[in-house]
């Protein structure tokens, strides 16, 4: 393309301090160095933890581009790269796969050891920016920043996807529907005919319900406080859903009574707070009984709980990206989204123009959308 080589100038949402809007800028951005890509976002998702460094929760090196959820296509690729072209559409990747490190060589988990997630610098591999705004550098986020019409992202944080794929939607394949989806199938492993409870009904815990759905669960019970996203929920697959807040007793002892006596076989916690974690631990049965940390914790948060919870044999297990192998499995994903094995029409309750994106937040703040979908 003609501005390959070149600084290309376009519009971004920038957040320079927590606890106010995104500013939308006008940014340059820098053309991609050796195994590097630059991407024309042309679809993206706002997520609970772009809002959890707005808030505070989560605490990054600012000003910074958020953004981790999206879809494009390849404007230009730097020295070295062969995995993608210009014109490749692609999903960006917030956990690359390097294929190299121990974790990447090894089939029980895939977070690479080149990801910018456990100790968040908000810089390329090299430890500087492609980003500048009004003479300031800005930071990156989580290898991928897509609140942005161009950004620029490692080859190892990027997957080339179907040429058909509608990028409206399959952005929410970026993150959203692959981190909660995965969290039942490849990192709980649900088996036919078990019991689930799903604490939290965003779009990464609409995605468990579909997950623990697709692997043949036989009671799904979705936990909210937020009663609206009952009937969405059990459009998902859902048997019943429960509000904490009907109930005296502990949510826990409540899931106790709707399976026998016995708990759930797989829990999942998915809002990020350390109370609903122990909580969806305490709601497994006590020998055999999975829970599975899905939400993002706030910074500097600590867990306090009974040990003798997970002394009798429940296990307690973290959940990123879903566990997919992200360049190996987000084109089958996408693969299998167009081959109609899974939908994502439902999760995504409003469709904004990029300049909207604060208003996006708003939605997403006071429960009224599920995933918000901006377009440039």
């Amino acid at each position: 393309m003609s501005t390959a080589g070149k600084v290309i100038k376009c519009k971004a949402a920038v957040a320079w301090e927590i606890k106010k809007p995104l500013s939308i800028e006008q940014i340059e951005v820098a053309p991609p160095k050796a195994h590097e890509v630059r991407v024309k976002i042309l679809a993206t998702g706002i997520c609970r933890s772009d809002d959890h460094v707005l808030s505070g929760a989560l605490t990054v090196p600012l000003p910074m581009v958020l953004g981790h959820e999206s879809a494009g296509i390849v404007e230009s690729i730097g020295e070295g790269v062969t995995s993608v072209k210009p014109g490749d559409k692609v999903i960006p990747l917030f956990i690359p796969q390097c294929g190299k490190c121990r974790t990447c060589r090894s089939a029980r988990g895939n977070l690479c050891s080149e990801n910018d997630l456990s100790k968040i610098s908000g810089l390329m591999l090299d430890g500087t920016t492609r980003f500048t705004c009004k003479g300031k550098s800005l930071h990156h986020f989580i290898s991928t920043s897509t609140f942005t019409e161009y950004t620029v992202v490692h080859e190892n944080a990027v997957a080339k996807i179907d040429d058909d794929a509608p990028l409206e939607k399959v952005c929410l394949i970026g993150c959203g529907f692959s981190t909660g989806y995965g969290a039942a199938v490849q990192t709980a492993q649900v088996e036919p005919g078990s019991t689930c409870a799903v604490f939290g009904l965003g779009g990464v815990g609409l995605s468990t319900v579909m997950g623990c759905k697709a692997a043949g669960a036989s009671q799904i019970i979705a936990v909210d406080i937020n009663k609206s996203k009952f009937p969405k929920a059990k459009e998902m697959g859902a048997t019943e859903c429960v509000n904490p807040l009907d109930f005296k007793k502990p949510i826990n002892e409540v899931l106790f009574d709707l399976t026998g006596g016995e708990g759930v076989d797989y829990s999942f916690e998915v809002v990020g707070r350390t109370d609903t974690m122990t909580a969806a631990l305490a709601s497994c049965h006590n020998n055999i009984g999975t829970s599975v940390i899905v939400g993002v914790p706030p910074t500097a948060s600590q867990l306090n709980l009974d040990p003798m919870l997970l002394f009798t044999g429940r296990t307690w297990k973290g959940s990123v990206f879903g566990g997919w192998k992200t360049r190996d499995y987000i084109p089958k994903l996408v693969s299998d989204f167009m081959g109609k094995k899974f939908i994502l029409d439902p999760l995504i309750t409003h469709t904004l123009p990029f300049d909207k994106i604060n208003e996006g937040f708003e939605l997403l703040r006071t429960g009224k959308s599920i995933r918000t979908v901006l377009t440039f």
